[in-house]
């Protein structure tokens, strides 16, 4: 979850800051051609808009993290925790065909962990504090594969490509709702007036939260793939043991009735829409039936 997260909330304020300099450098004009919309020139740049939000969110992914849970990276081992975590890692790394992430170890209570990264050999694994003091040694170990397989599939790349994609018809549509409201709303007859900025804005901010719906359904899609990684590179039963101890986790940290809708993990609804990964007891069936 932290890695899609961050990926997305890098990506939202690249996109927006990237807009406002345009049209604050007057680039947005090129647009407007005798009065009317160049639909040539709008694609161009919200491809060029919808791509560099996505690719540098990517690039700065690894960075990104580590400062944000302040991760430590483990250069040399000091316990043998962290020699298990190296070494583990680095057999999965070679069974999957990958060059040897960074692995990094942050301080949170919570049992989690993410890998991130701009290629397959250039990646990160980070696990938290709480995960190796709650689990046991196989279950920690098929959470790794878990998180190898994400970098092994290519998961992040494809997340990028496929959010480019989705900016690209974001910046595109909220462009041409601007103008369509600043002619017909706003009467303004020629070029682009304050009406087109402040509505396309709010326009691209809308469709974003609706384009996010599509992001969130690919990340619930390779979980399912994830999992079927991590069984191969720690045991099937290994992974399933894993994922029970995170619904049971899950399940002890649950809130109180009167205030679980104002939660940060949902279940069902209109929720499920925007969770980046599907439900516990979904991926642990999808093992079972596997086997």
């Amino acid at each position: 979850m932290k890695r899609i997260g961050l990926f997305l909330m890098t990506n939202l304020a690249i996109l927006v800051v990237i807009s406002v300099t345009l049209r604050l450098l007057g680039v947005d004009r090129i647009m407007d051609e005798a009065g009317g919309l160049n639909f040539n020139a709008l694609l161009v740049m919200s491809i060029v808009i919808g791509f560099a939000g996505s690719l540098i969110s990517l690039f700065m992914s690894k960075w990104m993290a580590k400062r944000s849970v302040g991760a430590h990276v483990i250069e040399t081992p000091s316990n043998a925790v962290e020699q298990w975590l190296l070494n583990t890692v680095r057999r999965q790394a070679e069974q999957a065909g990958i060059g040897m992430p960074e692995v990094a170890i942050y301080d949170s209570p919570e049992i989690n962990a993410f890998a991130t990264g701009w290629n397959r050999n250039n990646a990160l694994v980070a696990v938290s504090t709480g995960l190796m003091a709650n689990m046991t040694q196989d279950e920690a170990e098929a959470v790794l594969g878990h998180e190898v397989s994400h970098v092994a599939n290519g998961d992040m790349v494809t997340l990028t490509l496929i959010q480019g994609v989705v900016n690209t018809f974001v910046i595109f549509l909220s462009r041409l709702v601007g103008f369509i409201v600043d002619r017909v709303v706003f009467k303004n007859e020629r070029g682009t007036g304050p009406g087109f900025f402040i509505t396309s804005l709010i326009a691209q901010l809308v469709l974003g939260i609706l384009a996010n719906m599509v992001v969130m359904w690919f990340s619930r899609y390779r979980e399912f793939h994830a999992d079927t990684g991590g069984a191969k590179l720690a045991g099937r039963q290994k992974m399933i043991a894993a994922l029970v101890r995170l619904k049971l986790n899950q399940e002890q940290a649950a809130l109180p009735k009167s205030v679980a809708a104002f939660g940060i993990s949902g279940g069902g609804g209109i929720a499920r829409l925007f969770m980046t990964h599907p439900p516990l007891e979904e991926r642990i069936e999808a093992l079972r039936r596997a086997a």
